[in-house]
């Protein structure tokens, strides 16, 4: 079963539980959309935002020592918006109605954010049917990125800032 099925099936479930819950984005930790049943659009601008709250909410608790990331809820005049992790490289990102109880949705939501992570996990670690790509091979698209020149040798590196594990 691929992300996109395990999704669509974990939150129609979720939501026959519980209404409120008014649509779901599974995203990577890189911010880029994996399955979601929002508006395109607002999708791919929610997987990145959710993504960019995962690693301030990481970082946060990293910096005051109290255990791991749970989730991240932003609070919102017309209801909630909350971030879960699933599996290593996923999040799960929900967007609620104001009369939710979080305590109860807290517990659901973990659970499918285990089981969507559990799968896409499966399916990062599967080995590709893809040969693999020589390293050495020119590009096929030049992009802005890859013109640009590397560190200077002498250019100071910061050092106060480590990306949090994926």
């Amino acid at each position: 079963m691929d992300a996109d099925t395990v999704l669509g099936t974990e939150l129609r479930g979720l939501r026959q539980r519980r209404p409120e819950v008014a649509g779901g984005v599974l995203a990577g930790t890189d911010g880029l959309l994996i399955s979601s049943d929002l508006p395109a659009t607002d999708a791919t601008h929610l997987a990145a935002l959710a993504a960019a709250s995962f690693g301030l909410g990481h970082r946060v608790a990293d910096t005051v020592r109290h255990g791991a990331f749970q989730e991240s809820v932003v609070f919102t005049a017309r209801g909630c918006v909350v971030t879960y992790p699933a599996g290593r490289h996923a999040l799960l990102t929900l967007v609620t109605g104001a009369d939710t109880d979080l305590e109860t949705l807290h517990r659901e939501a973990r659970e499918v954010a285990a089981r969507t992570g559990a799968v896409f996990d499966q399916q990062r670690s599967a080995p590709s049917s893809m040969a693999a790509l020589d390293p050495h091979a020119p590009l096929a698209t030049r992009t802005p990125m890859a013109t640009l020149p590397g560190r200077a040798p002498n250019a100071p590196r910061a050092t106060s800032w480590r990306r949090p594990p994926i």
